[in-house]
């Protein structure tokens, strides 16, 4: 998957400029649009961060967006902006519920009938790791930022960035068999 497929970027970067500035002015059709736009987004990031709650993460990270959208100085960076913001709330949220018995993660889009099985033994494996175990594997292998990207984005050092891969993906693969 490219960068751009998993940003969203697909869509022409005119008309998210067009719209990001009509949001800030206000436009409610503009903000509408954009929201159209975001919402996909922001839900695969939350989703497997917050599990559970990643329905209430990506409306608090997307109320966060619109309430501060007038901040964000260049439209260009709306997706990296949008991104920040979606796993903190994702983060913010996995931690409320981090000692909280945990119920099956729900699909925003059902898995083919075939690979049911498969999506459950992933969503099995996700919910046994720490919501920051799962954030990073997100951004790194999901999203496919650098260690460095993911360090920037969190705002903890790259160090920390390779350990929690490391654990995380020595827990996955624990879970997973």
């Amino acid at each position: 998957m490219t960068g751009e497929a998993r940003t969203g970027t697909l869509h022409d970067p005119r008309l998210v400029a067009r719209l990001v500035e009509g949001a800030q002015r206000g436009d409610a059709l503009a903000m509408d649009e954009l929201l159209g736009i975001l919402a996909p987004y922001v839900g695969r990031i939350c989703g497997p961060v917050a599990l559970q709650d990643g329905a209430d993460a990506a409306q608090e990270a997307l109320i966060a967006v619109f309430s501060r959208i007038r901040q964000l100085k260049e439209p260009a960076a709306l997706f990296g902006w949008v991104r920040a913001i979606a796993v903190r709330e994702a983060l913010k949220l996995a931690g409320q519920r981090r000692r909280q018995p945990t119920v099956p993660m729900e699909w925003e889009e059902p898995p083919v009938s075939g690979d049911l099985q498969l999506a459950s033994d992933i969503a099995d494996a996700l919910h046994r790791l720490a919501p920051e175990h799962r954030a990073v594997l997100m951004l790194r292998h999901v999203e496919g930022l650098s260690e460095q990207e993911v360090s920037a984005l969190l705002e903890i050092p790259v160090g920390t960035v390779r350990s929690r891969l490391f654990r995380a993906r020595r827990s996955f693969r624990s879970a997973w068999g």
